[in-house]
């Protein structure tokens, strides 16, 4: 049953995520060795689609100790030398399955920041996300489903559902909400220690339907950078350089967060803020609408594709919504609504649009249903 539901996965990967053209370089990064058995059937299946692919294998194990150890020149030799391979590429799968979520913990952070700097900006961030096809999915492994606290078994049925619905169905019901977005200006979102505002006037609306990231589900877009003022807290657990972070609190003044903490390693928390002036900024506001996933699951991949989900982006910017910010870091943060999470609204105008995880237009609401995008 897995190997089929790999080829249907290969296949959309292949023909809708990155679509695939005879004669495309086509390059897979696989982190862990649970991703070997999907490699190998888009491996055949993008040979057979007459492209060109290729493969790096990485893994945070293996990262790790470059990290700790390289110099400033070293890192920047790393990052030069990936960016040439990024440059050659006209597509790039990233499968990830690391065994340790937590792999990048106890390492310096200005070693981490370099990282960021030399190699994470300009090779991920600014070539990649720009310059290519690319879409990126983590694969269900023991530790994976450890932190959704699931078992292996469960987390794989629950994984493929996710990863494998309908995503043209899905990308046309996104478009009432892209239109309802594209007339707004003044965005309100309250919940529970949550009293957010600020504009998204002007910025692109763009869907997330299983082109670039596999499981999907979000419209995105970003402030109007300086615009946002008030407070949030984030219920949903977030790993960032090996630290799961709870409750982050993050207070805005003129779009900059002036203060913030969490439950534990706020120390840690600021020093990711101070990677640059980019990162007390928010580069992107998104809405979850996958009805396959329904809580978290420290996983920001999945997190923020819950249905009845929002995130906000600390951080760099989209090349498709730009707001101007700029930043070494792109860190999704996410905030669930549904009544079993805390309840909360998003006020469009000073119109509700979404109350408790759920749309206030029942058709909008039920377009995103479970049924209505399944798929496999």
């Amino acid at each position: 049953m897995k190997d089929e539901r790999n080829e249907v996965l290969a296949n959309i990967l292949l023909t809708y995520s990155v679509d695939l053209q005879p004669g495309e370089k086509i390059m897979l990064e696989l982190r862990g060795e649970e991703t070997l058995e999907l490699a190998k059937e888009i491996i055949k299946q993008a040979t057979q689609l007459g492209g060109v692919p290729f493969w790096y294998y990485n893994d945070p194990s293996l990262t790790r100790h470059l990290i700790q150890s390289a110099s400033e020149a070293q890192f920047e030799a790393f990052g030069q030398l990936h960016l040439k391979l990024a440059k050659e590429c006209d597509a790039w799968l990233g499968l990830y399955a690391p065994d340790n979520a937590f792999e990048l913990a106890e390492i310096d952070a200005g070693q981490l920041k370099l990282y960021q700097k030399l190699y994470v900006d300009p090779v991920q961030l600014k070539e990649r996300v720009r310059n290519s096809k690319w879409c990126l999915l983590t694969f269900p492994t023991n530790s994976r489903a450890q932190l959704a606290e699931m078992s292996k078994e469960a987390f794989e049925d629950l994984y493929y559902d996710v990863c494998c619905l309908d995503y043209a169905k899905m990308s046309q019901a996104m478009d009432p909400l892209v239109e309802l977005m594209e007339k707004t200006n003044k965005v309100r979102i309250v919940a529970p220690g949550t009293d957010l505002s600020f504009s998204i006037k002007g910025i692109p609306m763009v869907k997330c339907d299983g082109k670039e990231n596999i499981p999907d589900g979000e419209v995105f877009t970003a402030p109007v950078r300086d615009s946002i003022n008030g407070h949030v807290t984030f219920n949903t657990p977030a790993i960032q350089r090996g630290f799961l972070f709870n409750g982050i609190r993050l207070e805005f003044e003129e779009g900059k967060v002036v203060e913030a903490s969490c439950q534990a390693g706020t120390d840690k928390l600021n020093e990711i803020l101070d990677v640059d002036e980019g990162a007390r900024y928010i580069g992107e506001f998104a809405l979850g609408v996958n009805p396959y996933v329904s809580r978290p699951m420290k996983d920001a991949l999945f997190d923020e594709k819950i249905a009845g989900s929002l995130h906000l982006a600390l951080g760099q910017c989209d090349q498709e919504a730009p707001n101007g910010n700029e930043s070494a870091i792109h860190w999704d943060i996410v905030l669930l609504q549904t009544k079993e999470h805390g309840g909360g609204e998003i006020y469009f105008d000073g119109r509700s649009i979404r109350k408790d995880g759920a749309f206030v237009d029942e058709k909008l609401e039920e377009s995103f249903s479970a049924n209505a995008l399944r798929g496999l």
